[in-house]
């Protein structure tokens, strides 16, 4: 396994979008993530879709410019998590849903990205859990598939509040929806007190991979504060021959205390703490 750094643009937010380029190349990164959320990010859906070729040639370029490749494309249409749930019980709002996936893979393509992330979906209420899980199953599987037609791998992100917020639920998913991987990020288990062994498991079905510190009761902590063993991930890893990046993605956002942290020193501090930990194994 290689170790591929690349950090996420939507870590800073109070920086213009070229900016956050010519930071990830100035502190070494490889490669950005590009986050498409709706209201919320440098990269906005509406203005993404309204015009795909324009859009993909301008974020080439600048990526061009800076020696940065695409690490993932993370796309977020709403501005809740079950505004265009891809599992949502409106077949409307699941037509949506499906026109933007369609669209953020003519923009991958485009740009010569191979991965792409979405949310899982959530335990809409009224329902049982097992029907809100089937729609998930049922409208992620096309995806996967029309996702790896075009070389494109698709993760989801086990994300607090969507429907799986436990390893056993994760991998619930996943062995029902084939082919489907994940943009791993144990922040979101390690908050609620799950241990790092019961998540680890989960690393075998990622294909992508978020890093930034956190500890029980604190979604995103300092390096300091930390308590996931990130070198126990990179020596599992190793033996898995991950093939994916691991991106430092601290994020700003007046969301579970995520804007107490100083996101340029502490991506520094796992930078340093990943390559030092990389060499020594």
């Amino acid at each position: 396994m290689t170790l591929r750094l690349a950090t996420a643009d939507y870590s800073f937010p109070k920086l213009e979008w070229e900016q956050t380029l010519r930071l990830a190349r100035d502190i070494n990164m490889q490669a950005m993530d590009l986050g498409i959320f709706a209201g919320r990010s440098h990269l906005r859906p509406d203005e993404i879709f309204s015009n795909v070729p324009r859009s993909a040639t301008r974020v080439s370029d600048a990526l061009r410019a800076n020696g940065l490749a695409i690490a993932d494309v993370f796309l977020q249409p709403g501005t809740v998590f079950e505004e265009y749930a891809v599992n949502h019980p409106e077949a409307s709002v699941r037509r949506n849903a499906a026109e933007f996936f369609h669209r953020i893979l003519e923009f991958a393509l485009r740009c010569n990205a191979k991965h792409v992330t979405l949310l899982p979906g959530v335990h809409f209420p009224g329902e049982t859990y097992e029907d809100s899980l089937k729609r998930c199953v049922d409208e992620l599987s096309w995806r996967t598939e029309a996702a790896a037609t075009l070389g494109i791998t698709l993760g989801v992100e086990a994300h607090i509040g969507c429907i799986t917020p436990t390893p056993a639920q994760v991998k619930q998913l996943i062995g029902m929806a084939p082919g489907l991987t994940l943009s791993l990020d144990y922040t979101h288990f390690v908050y609620q007190g799950i241990p790092d062994n019961e998540i680890e498991p989960l690393l075998a079905h990622t294909s992508h991979f978020h890093v930034r510190g956190a500890c029980k009761g604190k979604i995103q902590a300092s390096f300091k504060e930390n308590t996931i063993d990130y070198r126990q991930v990179l020596r599992a890893m190793k033996r898995l021959n991950y093939p994916g990046w691991f991106v430092l993605e601290y994020v700003w956002v007046d969301w579970m205390g995520c804007n107490e942290v100083d996101n340029i020193s502490e991506t520094i501090l796992f930078r340093d703490f990943l390559c030092s930990a990389d060499r020594e194994d």
